[in-house]
């Protein structure tokens, strides 16, 4: 099909040919059809050399383009994201290449955003809930979000990713392993992150857990939190409310059922499970557990985050 501001379609062009037969002179034929000379002589020769098929439209793709990557390129990143589930920053990071360029081989070989894959087998879902309102505080410590992650415990020697289904099944309360839950808090504007492993998610537990968040980021350069954004889970409700007055911190709940309000530390908790909860098989539960700071710290300061450019949360504070 024709551009919108085309003088000719398929059948001007075929009139042109036509008018030409009939013994027309190019001059005639171009200034009837309010086209140029060099116009009417294309679609004739065209017409000459491939009949019909010459009068389409075609691609203006080149045929050649000689900066191009090399197919040997194209197969390590494909293999690369494949084996890492990263985005494109991180895999040019990698790579010591371009993201731009990653993007395109990506997008040329069909491999859809790494966000709309499932984050424990790679297979392509489709979010239950997406939007176009996306926001970004625009200074470290205006908004913070907090929320808890329940993971189940592993047995001693491994759990059932290191044996198969039915090992340690939390479904049974006699015999289960238990749950732990990861508290974690989120900076709206920078993404740094802090995280912690506990035993439960009581009021008491949530209070002293964002007490230790808040000496955790002021030790990286956020003095002060203004705004704290929770769901409205009764520990948050009315346990914070001291640690919240006792700092000036306004205490935002999001609207019920409605998660993907608080989403920059729901996507943080996938993020989580995908890069440290699961990325590998652990023995113990206490080994799972020792890798949360060393990972959390990787996540902080050399982790690429596309929201920031394809640099890591640290990038957006103030040196300390």
């Amino acid at each position: 099909m024709s551009h919108a501001n085309a003088r000719l379609t398929v059948h001007g062009r075929r009139l042109i040919v036509e008018r030409h037969r009939q013994g027309w002179a190019q001059a005639h034929i171009a200034a009837a059809m309010g086209v140029s000379r060099k116009c009417v002589h294309t679609w004739i020769a065209r017409f000459e050399a491939d009949g019909d098929d010459g009068l389409a439209d075609r691609s203006s793709r080149p045929h050649r383009c000689p900066t191009r990557v090399g197919s040997d390129v194209e197969v390590a990143v494909i293999a690369h994201r494949r084996a890492t589930r990263q985005g494109r920053d991180g895999v040019a990071a990698d790579l010591g290449m371009a993201p731009r360029t990653v993007s395109r081989i990506l997008a040329r070989h069909g491999l859809p955003h790494i966000a709309a894959l499932d984050p424990m087998t790679g297979d392509l879902i489709r979010a239950s809930k997406t939007t176009t309102v996306r926001y970004e505080r625009d200074r470290p410590g205006e908004l913070v979000h907090m929320d808890v992650k329940k993971l189940g415990r592993i047995p001693p020697g491994g759990g059932w990713r290191a044996h198969g289904r039915g090992v340690g099944d939390n479904r049974d309360r006699k015999r289960g392993t238990g749950y732990d839950y990861i508290h974690s808090v989120v900076d709206d504007h920078s993404r740094l992150a802090y995280s912690e492993v506990l035993a439960d998610e009581k009021g008491s537990t949530c209070a002293a857990f964002f007490e230790r968040a808040i000496a955790y980021f002021a030790a990286h350069g956020i003095d002060r939190i203004e705004r704290l954004m929770t769901d409205n889970a009764w520990a948050y409700r009315w346990s914070l409310r001291e640690v919240c007055a006792t700092h000036g911190i306004v205490h935002k709940f999001i609207r019920p059922h409605c998660p993907w309000q608080n989403g920059k530390v729901e996507r943080y908790n996938r993020t989580l499970a995908t890069e440290w909860a699961y990325r590998q098989v652990f023995a113990s539960n206490d080994e799972r557990t020792a890798a949360l700071t060393p990972w959390n710290e990787h996540y902080n300061t050399r982790r690429r985050h596309q929201a920031l450019g394809g640099l890591p949360p640290i990038s957006r504070l103030r040196p300390t």
